[in-house]
């Protein structure tokens, strides 16, 4: 949306001072949620929605709220980097209250349709509401010489040489850490046209993609429903064009739920692997918030199996009772490495905590979270909970292994080292279990793990892989 076809609605009182009942309410909205996530690390896709409705905030405004605070915080990094430079001074000498809305009047100049006058005085506005004319004249002074040049000019000054170090130019330009762009490119096999594809994905607010509960609503009556269209690759996914997913009956009726599409296709992998004599028992190892254990207990109930569900957090524990109520799905709140459940399994999901490289596109703030360090402790964990789901699995059964990052250290190096280390451990081709809809061969590599990504499935960067023991 443009903001200079909006009526101003930051205009000055007769005190020539500002109240915020005179401030525009979606911006401050989008204000709100970037200071509850620079001050309490709290996350914008949490944040946001439950702040719109009680702020009650609908139709364009919220649409308009939304593109700001999520676009905001995905390009956090380029921001910083031009205010940075235009304010002469580095961002962590701002003060915080100041420096969100200066990231929230260089994300309208740089990266939407908003006039620049709209952009800098409704930025002004914000500021001078809080802290004051002298850092609201700070703001102005700031955000007039961050709009002297657009987005393009802004990189070709501050990234680095593309010709001396492309993947520091493309990181900069697509708003990505440096040692994410690493991760992407080496995941990549090294293809500078791929890197720069997969960045691109990652830099655009993705789609909102609904899960219909097998059972209870087919795919193509909840696209009927909800104005949706059916998924290329899921039978049970529909595209949401927009709006609110929560305005949706199905959702509301618990017939649907939101869930990415690649999330959905492991989910019913694990539902689908041939396994002999299977006796109905199956495990969610890491079923947290639930989404997957959903629909995975909808597909249970549908073939008389039971499905054990373990999560170490009492909250998350209780989001998923919330998704399985009426579905033959158990849930044990345990350390999954040591959950006392028996051996004997059929069917094992190990959606393993990872470090989220894959969801950043829907996660805006993550990118900028997150540090190398973090993937190596979180591989330790990694290798513990697939080395107990093969303890868990009955021999002849299957455990998908899935990761929610194409880091090759949580996801091949993982899978190697533990099948390594595991007697009678081996790996099948996990192609298969996706191959569905317009899902081919062709877009699954060579397996034998299946590594999605935003730029080639439209999905998020999800990883899979299938192994059983003897």
């Amino acid at each position: 949306m443009s903001a200079n076809r909006r009526p101003d609605q930051g205009k000055r009182d007769n005190s020539a001072k500002f109240r915020q009942k005179d401030l525009d309410p979606a911006r401050v909205a989008a204000r709100d949620t970037l200071r509850a996530v620079r001050e309490r690390d709290a996350y914008a896709n949490l944040v946001l929605p439950k702040m719109l409705r009680d702020r009650k905030i609908e139709g364009r405004d919220a649409a308009f709220a939304t593109e700001l605070a999520y676009g905001t915080a995905r390009a956090q990094g380029l921001l910083d980097a031009v205010i940075a430079a235009a304010a002469k001074r580095p961002v962590d000498e701002i003060d915080g209250p100041v420096l969100d809305v200066l990231r929230l009047g260089a994300y309208q100049l740089l990266r939407t349709r908003v006039g620049s006058h709209a952009a800098v005085s409704t930025s002004v506005d914000l500021v001078r509401s809080e802290n004051g004319m002298g850092p609201s004249g700070f703001a102005n002074a700031v955000l007039r010489k961050v709009s002297q040049k657009d987005e393009e000019m802004w990189v070709d000054e501050l990234a680095p040489s593309p010709a001396e170090d492309l993947v520091g130019y493309l990181a900069f330009q697509y708003a990505h850490p440096r040692w994410i762009a690493e991760v992407f490119r080496d995941a990549l096999g090294g293809s500078a046209g791929q890197l720069q594809a997969a960045l691109a994905a990652d830099d655009e607010r993705p789609p909102v993609h609904l899960v219909a509960r097998p059972g209870y609503i087919t795919a193509e009556e909840l696209a009927l429903t909800s104005g949706g269209e059916e998924g290329d690759y899921s039978p049970y996914c529909v595209y949401l064009p927009g709006g609110d997913p929560g305005d949706v009956e199905a959702i509301r009726e618990g017939y649907a739920g939101v869930q990415d599409e690649g999330s959905q296709l492991i989910a019913r992998a694990v539902t689908v692997a041939e396994v002999a004599d299977d006796s109905g028992r199956w495990l969610d190892m890491c079923a947290g918030p639930g989404g997957k254990a959903a629909l995975i207990g909808a597909l249970a109930e549908i073939d008389a199996a039971r499905l054990d569900a373990i999560e170490v957090s009492k909250h998350r524990a209780e989001l998923i009772r919330k998704v399985v109520s009426d579905l033959p799905v158990t849930i044990h709140v345990a350390d999954a490495r040591s959950s006392g459940l028996e051996p004997g399994y059929d069917r094992v999901l190990l959606d393993a905590p990872c470090s989220g490289l894959g969801s950043l596109r829907r996660r805006p703030e993550s990118r900028w979270r997150r540090a190398p360090a973090d993937v190596d402790e979180l591989v330790v964990l990694q290798k513990e909970l697939l080395t107990e789901a093969l303890r868990l699995v009955k021999p002849g059964g299957v455990v998908v292994y899935s990761t929610c990052s194409p880091h090759p250290a949580e996801t091949t190096a993982v899978v190697a080292d533990v099948l390594a280390s595991v007697d009678g451990a081996r790996q099948l081709d996990a192609r298969p279990l996706v191959t569905v809809g317009k899902l081919g061969p062709e877009l699954l590599g060579d397996g034998p793990h299946v590594q999605l990504w935003p730029h080639i499935h439209g999905t998020d960067a999800m990883f899979l892989a299938a192994l059983t023991r003897d």
